[in-house]
């Protein structure tokens, strides 16, 4: 008998397995089934106090990851909005859905597919969400349902506070451009549930209390820390300027000095920092203001678990921590996302509830896309056969499992011309771009975790680079009309 069972038979009596019940008719509260609480930050790095950057605070995550098991080699399926989110909220690839870039067209190319949500709501549970859990705009899209799925949610809510109300207040280093890619911050003195994070855990907070006697599946959809970089000055108080650090810039360039163009095609033109004439000082405070935001998403998720622990459900809860991926802050240069490399394609993931390890973590890559068969397992329900992942189960139970072997894939796609695919397995991150025609990266994780040293054009490493090639190439499945 597992972990996860002695805990659903010895705290909550046996798992009940059932279709498409009519909860109107029920007469009794239903504690049986496990809810799940879905937790999202958008561009969200590892750079947090619960992954050992001891300068982020982040006490919440913090106790999150005391509650459960931290994944230390999370991977997005495509470092982007709006294709990492339909993969997670789907379960399948970017190639199988045809999505790559921020339209809306999950539905209009994938009709019949059942989301995560949709999964839960047709067994029975309440599912809803409140902010950003499908792509948004940020902030333009803001108060609207933007990308959203309806079919996903029984009721869906889209709050607006003072980073949209008062736009013309956030201080911009790029003007002309949009909000959604900028170096912009704001720092107003002003209370978390002023701000749109803030009414989302409210929103939550409030469905928790309201649905705590039926089975649900609750989102909470964080907009930050993504550009404008915009939360309560207390939160910017945390991290003083001169405390905030830059890479050198010289040594940033020769770090790509071996890179193949495309891998930083989207970069180069205006490097250092993606926009033209931004200056390190101005790069420095928009790392502060993003450390912030990390810090005032924290808080909120503080909020999400006080409001479990007061309404006694934590023992019945699944937790999911997620991001839908990594970020630049000047590393190599660079800032953004939308890059092949580790910092890019890595984010932070959580998991903790009944049955799963306390105070642990795995080093196994592991993807985004696992999430749906993993909520799937862990709640005895029964997903589609098409799923792309697999149940992170055995890890929950053991973070060191031999019995985990899977790579972590992720894809990077800017047009019919530049497109790549990297493999991330414990030890190596290995990229093709354009099957290997626009060049080639493998780096050794074991010495040079910041990929500093481009190993593919060592003939030393000639045999990793076709084993790794051999597991990478059956996923390389972009459509015909994606590619040159």
């Amino acid at each position: 008998m597992t972990n996860f069972t002695r805990a659903l038979l010895g705290g909550l009596g046996c798992l009940v397995l059932i279709g498409s019940p009519d909860r109107s008719v029920a007469e009794k509260p239903d504690h049986s089934r496990l809810n799940v609480l879905f937790i999202a930050a958008d561009d969200m790095n590892c750079d947090l106090g619960a992954y050992g950057n001891k300068q982020v605070k982040t006490p919440n995550l913090d106790r999150l990851a005391k509650m459960g098991v931290r994944f230390d080699r999370a991977y997005c399926q495509q470092p982007l909005c709006g294709p990492s989110r339909a993969s997670l909220m789907t379960g399948l690839r970017p190639d199988t859905l045809d999505m790559h870039t921020l339209a809306h067209e999950l539905r209009k190319k994938n009709p019949d597919v059942v989301t995560l949500g949709q999964m839960f709501r047709n067994h029975g549970y309440f599912s809803a969400r409140a902010g950003k859990i499908y792509h948004y705009g940020n902030p333009s899209q803001i108060g609207t349902d933007a990308n959203d799925d309806p079919a996903t949610w029984d009721e869906r809510y889209n709050p607006a506070g003072i980073d949209k109300t008062r736009e013309e207040k956030i201080i911009r280093y790029n003007p002309g451009k949009g909000l959604g890619i900028s170096m912009a911050w704001w720092d107003p003195v002003s209370e978390d549930k002023e701000h749109t994070d803030g009414m989302v855990a409210s929103k939550i907070i409030e469905l928790i209390e309201k649905k705590k006697d039926e089975p649900f599946f609750l989102a909470a959809g964080f907009f930050n820390p993504h550009c404008p970089y915009v939360a309560p000055k207390k939160y910017f108080d945390l991290y003083p300027l001169d405390e905030i650090t830059m890479p050198d810039l010289k040594e940033a360039k020769a770090d790509l000095e071996d890179v193949p163009p495309m891998a930083i095609q989207r970069d180069t033109r205006n490097w250092p920092y993606y926009f033209k004439d931004i200056t390190v000082e101005q790069a420095r405070k928009c790392k502060q203001a993003y450390y912030a935001c990390n810090s005032f998403v924290d808080a909120q998720i503080g909020r999400l678990l006080d409001a479990l622990e007061e309404n006694k459900l934590m023992d019945r809860t699944i937790i999911v921590f997620w991001s839908d991926h990594g970020y630049f802050l000047g590393e190599k240069g660079l800032w953004y996302k939308r890059k092949a490399f580790e910092r890019s394609a890595r984010m932070p993931l959580i998991f903790a509830g009944p049955g799963i390890v306390r105070n642990d973590s795995t080093v196994k890559p592991v993807e985004l896309v696992d999430l749906y068969p993993t909520l799937a397992d862990l709640c005895g329900l029964t997903p589609p056969k098409n799923l792309e992942g697999r149940s992170l189960r055995v890890l929950l139970e053991n973070p060191s499992s031999a019995k985990w072997d899977k790579p972590a894939v992720t894809q990077v796609w800017h047009n019919r011309k530049a497109w790549g695919y990297s493999l991330r397995t414990e030890r190596w991150r290995y990229t093709e771009w354009l099957e290997g025609k626009a060049g080639r990266e493998l780096y050794d994780h074991t010495v040079d975790p910041d990929e500093i040293h481009n190993l593919a054009n060592n003939p030393d490493h000639a045999k990793t680079i076709a084993e790794l090639g051999k597991q990478l190439h059956p996923f390389v499945r972009l459509s015909k009309v994606k590619r040159p």
